[in-house]
Order: C-alpha cells, then structure tokens, then sequence
C-alpha cells in the first residue's frame, strides 16, 4: 500500500476468493493493529465494504464496552472490525481480555498486524505530511516509528495474521486481507445495480457504464402509453415489441457475461449501469427490467434495479 505512488484502486491484480459458506463464521470479531502508516484505516474501509461494522481508532479501555454492546445486539454487530492501536495506548491488555471473554463464550477473535519497512513509512509521512503520534516525544519520524514498534511488540506476538505492506498498491492489500479472512459464498458475488433515468435530468455520475436507448420508438407520443410507466405490460409490450430493442438487450447481456467474471477477478464488488432515455420513464424503465432478468443467470452477480425517475 505504498504511497511512494498514486494507487490505481481498480488496478487490484488477482483476486483471492477462497471462502465457501461453511467456512465463513458466522459471528466474527476482527481486531486491525500494527504500525501506523501501514494501512489500517483503508484495510478498516475494506472490511467496511463487506458489511462489517467497524470503528476506527477504537480506544483500548472501550474495547470491553463494545463487547458488551455486540452480546446486546447480537445480529447488528456480529461482524465486527476494530482499529486498535497506539494512539489511544498499548491495545495488547484490552486484546488479551477480549480473547479470552470470547474464547469462553465460543466466539471467535481473530487479529490482523499490519506493519511495513522504515522506508516506506518515512516516505508515507512525507508525502502526507500527517504527524506520527507519537512524534512530539520524538527527534523525528523514524525515532516515533521505532518505538511505536518497541511499544506494539506484544500486540505483535499475539496477532494471528502479520501482513508486511510495504510496496502494496490497495488492490494488493485487499487480496492479502481477504486471503486470509474467510468470508461468505455471498461475498464473492458481484453485485450489478442497474438504474434508468432521464437525459433531461442528468446521467448518474456514479454509473460504469452508461447505455443511451432513445434510439427506440418513444411510447410518450401514444396518447394511452404516455401516462403509464415502464413498469406496466403496455408500455413494456410497445417497447420489447421493436426488433432494436430484443437485439439491444441480446448484445448487452453477451457484454456482461463476457465482462462480468473479469470484473470479478479484478476486484470488483459492484457495477453500475445506467440505461437512460429522454426522460427516463419509458423505454429505459422497461429495459431495465427485461435485463435484470436476462442478468440473473449471470454467473457470480446479483442484480438490483432503481428507477430513479420514478422517485421525483
């Protein structure tokens, strides 16, 4: 996760998915420590994505609340990652208890260490220009980063998992994490969101792939279509009844079977499309809806569909 460069977050190389549904834990508790600059606040971000529940830069002494609150809320926080480390005081002793009170309970505490090279972590602190914390008792930066590993040696000694981030782009840190965390069945499927929407309005700026289908027969001019939406048989008739529209949605499911396992591969959790047309309550609407269903069969994906004209 050098910062010596610009990171690419599509560019995630390899993809490791390695977890099947019986490997996943159900109720699993993730402790993120090591040396700052090495990482923990993206690999929070990560685990965050995959719908942990995380907290950054948790203080050691709440560590035993927060257990209390995961035993009262037992589904909400039974995926839990937290970020324990040095600038709120040695995390080890909270880490230690925290083990053992699940060990007894039949739960599940696993520890990541993130740690990196004196070099790559000057050079993370220079490019940033962020404070080490404990930099105000220090001469310097490589002073507070060797101590910070005299004072995180224990915490060391007691993780299950040391990753050395030294040169990893995000993508590569992502791999190294989920290779070694297992995660649900579910996890590994990408996730296609498919939403409509009109020209007139704006494209979504968050969108992929953006396909325009005003090049089909608009059903606003039949005076008895142009009250309904794209979501009633009438509509939907007119606009899957053109020969454009049956051949549009042939080439674009093709696209995505072809795209989607790469997609996949590289990284990838979620892919955006956007079908739009003037203003997105016809043609798009209907289109929508016949490719999320071609797209179901789709290996590897889930499929949502939002029509965002709809809501106005």
């Amino acid at each position: 996760m050098a910062q010596s460069a610009p990171i690419d977050e599509e560019s995630t190389g390899a993809y490791v998915a390695r977890a099947t549904a019986d490997q996943a834990t159900a109720e699993h508790l993730l402790i993120i420590s090591g040396l700052s600059g090495a990482g923990k606040s993206q690999a929070s971000k990560l685990f965050e994505d995959l719908g942990y529940s995380c907290v950054d830069n948790l203080p050691p002494a709440l560590l035993d609340d927060y257990l209390e609150l995961r035993r009262s809320e037992p589904e909400r926080y039974r995926r839990s990652a937290l970020v324990l480390d040095i600038r709120a005081g040695d995390p080890a002793p909270a880490i230690e208890r925290a083990k053992a009170a699940l060990r007894d309970e039949g739960g599940t505490l696993e520890l990541i260490f993130l740690e990196a090279g004196d070099a790559s972590l000057v050079s993370r602190f220079s490019e940033t220009r962020h404070r080490h914390p404990l930099q105000a008792t220090r001469s310097g930066v490589q002073a507070s980063i060797a101590e910070e590993r005299r004072l995180l040696s224990r915490t060391r000694d007691l993780a299950n998992h040391v990753i050395d981030t030294s040169g990893l782009s995000i993508g590569q840190l992502k791999d190294r994490l989920f290779a070694v965390v297992p995660r649900a069945k579910t996890d590994d499927r990408l996730r296609i969101d498919i939403v409509t929407f009109g020209f007139k309005y704006g494209i979504p700026l968050e969108a992929d792939l953006v396909f325009d289908v005003r090049f089909l027969t608009n059903p606003y001019w039949d005076p008895q279509l142009k009250p309904l939406s794209g979501l009633e048989e009438p509509v939907r008739d007119f606009v899957l009844g053109q020969p454009a529209a049956r051949r549009f949605l042939e080439l674009v499911t093709e696209l995505l079977e072809l795209t989607v396992p790469a997609y996949r591969a590289e990284g990838k959790e979620q892919l955006r499309i956007a079908l739009g047309c003037t203003g997105g309550y016809h043609r798009s609407i209907a289109l929508a809806e016949a490719l999320a269903g071609r797209l179901e069969s789709v290996a590897d994906a889930s499929v949502g569909v939002f029509h965002r004209e709809l809501e106005r």
